[in-house]
């Protein structure tokens, strides 16, 4: 048998990849945070504080419930967990079709965060036990471009429930929420009808054992890898506009569409990064990307072009893209023994998309937006550090 693949019966695999490539979608349903935010923001009248605490809710569920999803594993199984991420995700899509008042959008984004939280920690270790080595990083970035195909839907399908015959039915651009609520029901059939062979239950269980591996350099390394990749990532949506804006006297109507090209570039990235982690060693895509990284913070302090602002915001969106999988495959098959754990820890690392743009907000009040590149470009050199730690996994 292929050491990289655990199936060795070609369409049986595909048969049970379909299933957990169609649960990667339902991941990207986290990402509908912000365009339900802003529709959401007008319908109620609210502030602009008042409207942030939704996206806000996301990132706090994952630094609670990564760690004890990781320990839930060892107990009932890696897909009984993601089954049960995909239960409380389709609860969290369909408590909006009841109103959209402020409390119930607080419960429908609270159990959103709660049902990505456990589903990131739980779904990519499932892929474990259908592929692994150096292919499982490619693997992972593909389940990476069909989640972003699901955060690209999101503003396309709520703008045309908005304006077509949905308000008249009471739903406008919550249908959204009705569409996804579907498709993760339809992932939990599909997934529960699937056989995965799983790994026995790794031996630590403990919430205080878990917390103990990032006591193990490599993994400390990763973990902050992860904190890093996903401050960029959050740090770029949000701050891409107001660079231009600074730079170029622009309107944030006219700035917004940097945002586009960020997640368009995104996507593309995850696409092609699947096949060309198929012929290319992790560690060498892995310093291109960072390369990539590092000349467009160098664009974004020097620039002041539109043309050449959108090509520093590309270059970010493409390099940023196949972080995440390397860095995760990376972590997981550094401790076999612990892949649960290793999980729920690196999830958690995705509480730098808190922190990062916090940092970046009070450098950006201290000496402009130059102060939020600079941010960023701390956590693009922290890459460029962890490359030369990259390993070979056979």
């Amino acid at each position: 048998m292929d050491s990289t693949i655990k199936n060795s019966n070609k369409p049986a695999l595909i048969m049970q990849l379909i299933p957990v490539m169609l649960c990667f979608f339902a991941m990207g349903f986290v990402d509908l945070v912000g365009t339900a935010t802003n529709f959401v923001k007008n319908d109620l009248n609210l502030s602009v504080s008042e409207a942030s605490i939704f996206p806000s809710l996301v990132f706090f569920w994952f630094l609670i419930f990564s760690v004890p999803t990781g320990i839930l594993m060892n107990k009932i199984g890696r897909k009984k967990t993601v089954l049960l991420s995909l239960i409380i995700t389709a609860i969290s899509l369909i408590v909006p079709l009841f109103g959209d008042s402020y409390s119930i959008m607080l419960i429908s984004f609270s159990l959103l965060g709660i049902g990505n939280a456990v589903m990131q920690t739980s779904l990519n270790p499932l892929v474990t036990n259908l592929i692994s080595g150096d292919k499982l990083a490619s693997a992972l970035t593909f389940g990476q471009f069909v989640k972003a195909i699901a955060s690209f839907l999101a503003p396309i399908i709520a703008t045309w429930g908005a304006t077509t015959l949905f308000p008249t039915l009471g739903l406008n651009w919550r249908v959204l929420f009705l569409i996804y609520a579907v498709v993760s029901v339809l992932a939990v059939v599909a997934l529960g009808a699937t056989p995965i062979q799983e790994e026995k239950a790794d031996k630590v269980s403990g919430f205080k054992e878990s917390v103990v591996l990032l006591g193990k350099p490599f993994i400390l390394l990763c973990f902050i890898g992860i904190m890093c990749h996903v401050g960029i990532d959050v740090g770029t949506n949000t701050y891409a506009p107001m660079i231009i804006m600074e730079r170029l006297g622009q309107t944030l109507e006219e700035a917004a569409f940097a945002t586009s090209i960020y997640f368009i570039l995104r996507t593309i990235g995850s696409f092609t990064g699947a096949f060309i982690l198929r012929i290319m060693k992790p560690k060498a895509f892995f310093a291109i990307s960072v390369l990539m990284m590092l000349t467009a913070m160098i664009i974004l302090f020097t620039t002041h072009t539109q043309t050449g602002l959108y090509i520093g915001i590309a270059l970010v969106g493409y390099g940023n893209s196949n972080i995440f999988p390397i860095i995760f495959s990376q972590a997981l098959l550094s401790s076999p023994m612990e892949k649960n754990e290793v999980s729920g820890l690196m999830i958690m690392g995705l509480f730098g998309g808190t922190v990062f743009p916090l940092c970046m907000g009070f450098a950006a009040d201290a000496i402009g937006q130059l102060g939020a590149v600079a941010v960023m470009t701390a956590g693009v050199i922290y890459l460029m550090c962890y490359t030369l730690k990259i390993k070979k996994f056979a």
